[in-house]
Parts: structure tokens; sequence; C-alpha cells
């Protein structure tokens, strides 16, 4: 007999790391890169507790979105180390109403954080590109976006560097915590333009 079963898209396997799904026991983890001030500034939300932390990631459902990146190890038996959390929120194109039902959970919005002790290796690429490689491939989506604040320079260098096509630079539209309004870029990328964009 034949499995007729739709493998599971995750983990995502590089030479390098896996991205898998977060669990509640990734939070703490989590908590320990993006409560830094050089992470948490470009962030959406940055509580400024560990319970508050695990608060907003426990109860609220973000957890299910949310990818740990881990860094395997050199040696057999030994423990991946966690590095940073990727963001994959499926969600619909924008449609007319007779085509609604067409347009349903055919894109993905991507964020990343990734602990600053691991920067400079590559690794952030690396793990985007499979995150992107599992979302045309095995997700089957015909899109994915993702934005950041102008100042973030790293976060918009990594989109152009996978090839994402900048569509928007907005003047002023994102209020920072810092009570100072700031330039916003948003990026995307069709699936059609994935094989030629690596």
């Amino acid at each position: 007999m034949t499995d007729t079963r739709t493998p599971e898209p995750w983990p995502a396997l590089t030479p390098r790391l896996q991205v898998r799904p977060c669990t509640p026991a990734d939070v703490d983890a989590m908590w320990e890169w993006r409560r830094l001030p050089e992470v948490n500034r470009w962030l959406g939300a940055a509580p400024d507790t560990r319970d508050a932390f695990r608060e907003r990631y426990l109860d609220s459902g973000l957890l299910a979105s949310l990818y740990l990146v881990e860094l395997l190890p050199d040696a057999e038996g030994a423990d991946p180390t966690p590095i940073g959390d990727i963001m994959v929120r499926r969600g619909d194109g924008w449609a007319q109403a007779e085509a609604e039902p067409e347009a349903k959970g055919v894109e993905a919005e991507l964020g990343w954080v990734l602990d600053p002790a691991h920067t400079g290796h590559g690794y952030a690429t690396e793990a985007i590109r499979a995150v992107i490689d599992v979302c045309f491939g095995r997700l089957g989506l015909r899109r994915v976006h993702a934005g950041c604040f102008a100042d973030n320079e790293p976060s918009w260098r990594l989109m152009e560097r996978l090839g994402m096509r900048r569509e928007e630079f907005s003047r002023k539209t994102a209020l920072h915590r810092s009570g100072v309004w700031l330039d916003g870029m948003n990026y995307g990328l069709l699936a059609e333009e994935w094989p030629t964009a690596r």
C-alpha cells in the first residue's frame, strides 16, 4: 500500500542549521536574544521582563507562527544550539469577492531575529533561504513578504541578498517606541522568482 500522506514541512535543514517549530520549552532561549537592546529596538513588542515575555508568547498563540533556528552540533550526540527565531505567518492574498477562495492561505509574512553572538557567519541568510524553500516547496505558497524599519540596515540587506524585491519605501509611517516616526521598507518575492533569485 502506498503512503499518500503529505510530508511534514518542518524541520528545514541546511548543512549547518535546523529550523523547527517553536515549543513552549523554547521561550526562555528566545528571551535571551530578544531582551538585548540591539535586538529589541527593531521588534514590534519588547516585553521588559522574562515573565512578561513568557506571558506574551505562551498565552497569545504567537508561538504557533515561530520557528527556532538551531546550530547543528559538530559532535555526535550533542544538542543543537538555539541561535534565533523566524516568524512565518501564513495569510490570504487580496482578491475580489468572486476569487476569494483561491486567495486563502497563499502567502506568508516572514520575520527574523538572530542572537548577535552568532551574526557575521551567514546563518541568517542560510536559515531564511531554507524557510523560503519550505514556503515555496512543501507549503506551496505563491508569495512571501517582509518589512522592517529603514534604519534596520542588516534586515533589508538580508532581504536583498535573498533576491527579494523592494516594493515600498514609506516615509515616517511607523511610530517607534522611542517616540520617533521612522521610515519603513517592504520587500516581496514570488514563487516563480525564487529559483532565479538564488
